[in-house]
């Protein structure tokens, strides 16, 4: 979906339409509260790291637990990417291969399988299950903040430093998909994504941004861009910071499903104008192969201002993790 634009008002000013909507935000954050009082129904052998969002989607949450994962990996802990593969089919347990289309198991894990073996399961304790049996030494949750399914030896909130909690509203009437309160009473930690003045007050903060390494490839080049993402802004902006020269941009909700019109009718503009096609590798895997052809990519990466501060929290997560329960 596309955020509505007075979810990004000031939460002193929200608008009538916020107001109006409020009671719905209500009975939704009740909803939340009540399902995470359930006990967990399963509790892995190995520690379960929940990477999520307190508000929908746009945080950049996917770059932030590819991070984790190789940070993991370079600790030798032997990590397992679980997600409900959100925008897939597949209902799962199931092993993420390279040949899976993000119409089976979603356009998130395939990003993920490419740091670490990744189970796709709408059903989290039956996917957990799946990862011990895949040899996980420890569980990466994606996504699954407000899910109770599993315990978290880790719960890790990513918020936008820039949007931050919008109008501070619950959905349907703001950008929350708790009372921020709430969520940030179970987060362990908090990232900040990019260099915005939000503060979340949280003890337990870390901040960190996106690069794109290969972001020369784009300097003085004219580009097409599209994205279906959070916030596609964000994308066009490090495009623009990349130094290209952004000719058209092309804005679509989160997880669209990009069907061949939508691409050769991009590909007509970018041959016409003597430009490259470009979008975010989230928006690439989403696209069927025979339309991949002539479509680029700007890959990014999360990058911490504090590596350690980051090492420590995941020994921690681990070393809380081997404490007898």
């Amino acid at each position: 979906m596309r955020p509505p634009d007075f979810w990004s008002r000031p939460p002193a000013r929200p608008g009538l339409i916020a107001r109006l909507l409020s009671p719905l935000g209500f009975v939704y954050g009740s909803v939340v509260r009540a399902r995470l009082k359930r006990a967990p129904q399963y509790r892995p052998g190995a520690p379960v790291i929940c990477i999520g969002n307190i508000t929908l989607g746009g945080a950049g949450k996917t770059p932030i637990a590819i991070a984790i994962l190789e940070r993991l990996t370079a600790m030798r802990a032997s990590p397992v990417a679980l997600s409900r593969g959100y925008g897939g089919a597949a209902a799962g347990p199931i092993k993420v291969e390279p040949d899976h289309l993000a119409a089976e198991v979603g356009d998130e894990p395939l990003l993920l399988a490419r740091h670490a073996p990744t189970i796709v399961a709408k059903d989290r304790a039956a996917g957990a299950r799946a990862a011990m049996e895949a040899g996980a030494g420890v569980i990466v949750m994606d996504d699954g903040f407000q899910n109770p399914s599993l315990p978290k030896d880790l719960a890790i909130a990513v918020v936008d430093s820039e949007a931050g909690f919008g109008n501070g509203r619950v959905f349907p009437a703001g950008p929350l998909r708790e009372p921020a309160k709430d969520g940030l009473g179970r987060a362990d930690a908090v990232i900040l994504m990019g260099n915005g003045p939000f503060d979340p007050g949280h003890p337990v903060t870390l901040r960190a941004r996106l690069r794109a390494p290969l972001a020369s490839v784009f300097d003085d080049r004219r580009v097409v861009a599209f994205a279906g993402i959070g916030r596609p802004e964000k994308f066009f902006q490090s495009l623009q910071r990349a130094g290209a020269d952004i000719i058209a941009v092309f804005s679509y909700p989160d997880h669209h499903a990009f069907n061949e019109d939508d691409i050769q009718r991009m590909k007509a503009m970018a041959r016409a104008r003597h430009a490259a096609l470009v979008t975010t590798e989230k928006d690439y895997v989403r696209l069927a192969p025979r339309l991949r052809k002539g479509v680029l990519t700007l890959p990014v990466e999360a990058v911490f201002e504090d590596d350690r501060a980051l090492d420590a929290l995941l020994q921690k997560a681990l070393a809380r993790a081997e404490q007898p329960h």
